[in-house]
């Protein structure tokens, strides 16, 4: 019988990944993110470790000395970038994401009334769930980081019919339209929305997301594009509102979304 006297288990039983998990933590991660400033830190931090309760005394002690527009951009917006960091490494989840984003709302909320005319955005997005399909979760995150991100999104929901999704495109101008999709008897819906769209001549982009679709597949009708993940879709949409059309989207898709 082999003995095993003198042998160390810790270098045989040795789980790397948990390893590799254990050194990745919110703080961990915040620490290279925070802002440098200690009342934007603060603000970013409420909305990090999603101190809902703290955020409005935070952020009324911080209008003491920071002007509202800073306070949203350079504290709160932050905070919600780290918490988008933490949700693309697995560290937070969903009901992190969606407690973080009421801890942001909130904030803002409150600097916005100390701003003449309201807070201005980069622009306007319609995103939706594909008609048929009842799973909303994907697109609730991509909408929070996008709000996040400095842009307006009109939130259509779940189930949306084709025609609903065409309509408000053609009443809100939008610079973009989202649609996602779990179920793949479902995704047929977005070359549908694209189609009727071109032939209102009405050529944004229309950005396909959801684990039904691909990147073959959102490009495969004119104006689609692909996201992935929902950290994807605020750069996206950045270099559209930068002059990208759909096009040039899927050209340089690669180096878009390399960093999200």
């Amino acid at each position: 019988m082999l003995s095993k006297k003198g042998v160390d288990f810790g270098f045989i039983l040795k789980r790397y990944d948990i390893e590799a998990e254990n050194q990745n933590t919110p703080e961990s991660v915040a620490k290279k993110m925070l802002p440098k400033d200690a009342v934007f830190k603060a603000c970013a931090e409420d909305v990090l470790y999603m101190r809902f309760k703290d955020v409005g005394k935070t952020v009324t002690e911080a209008l003491k000395t920071k002007k509202p527009l800073d306070i949203i951009n350079e504290g709160l917006v932050p905070g919600m970038e780290i918490v988008g960091k933490l949700y693309a490494d697995h560290i937070y989840y969903l009901p992190e994401i969606m407690l973080a984003a009421k801890t942001m709302e909130i904030g803002i909320a409150l600097a916005e009334k100390q701003l003449a005319g309201g807070r201005t955005t980069k622009g306007l997005a319609i995103m939706h769930v594909a008609e048929g399909d009842p799973h909303d979760i994907g697109k609730n995150i991509a909408v929070v980081m996008m709000r996040a991100s400095g842009f307006s999104v009109i939130d259509m929901g779940r189930d949306v019919p084709v025609d609903d999704v065409v309509a408000a495109v053609v009443k809100e101008k939008p610079f973009l339209v989202t649609g996602t999709a779990l179920m793949t008897t479902t995704m047929s819906a977005f070359p549908d929305i694209a189609a009727k769209l071109v032939a209102k001549g009405i050529k944004i982009p229309f950005m396909s997301a959801g684990g039904a679709v691909n990147r073959e597949f959102s490009e495969g009708f004119e104006l689609g594009i692909y996201s992935e993940k929902a950290p994807q879709t605020p750069p996206i949409a950045d270099k559209i509102i930068a002059g990208y059309d759909w096009k040039k989207v899927r050209a340089e898709w690669d180096n878009i979304v390399g960093g999200a």
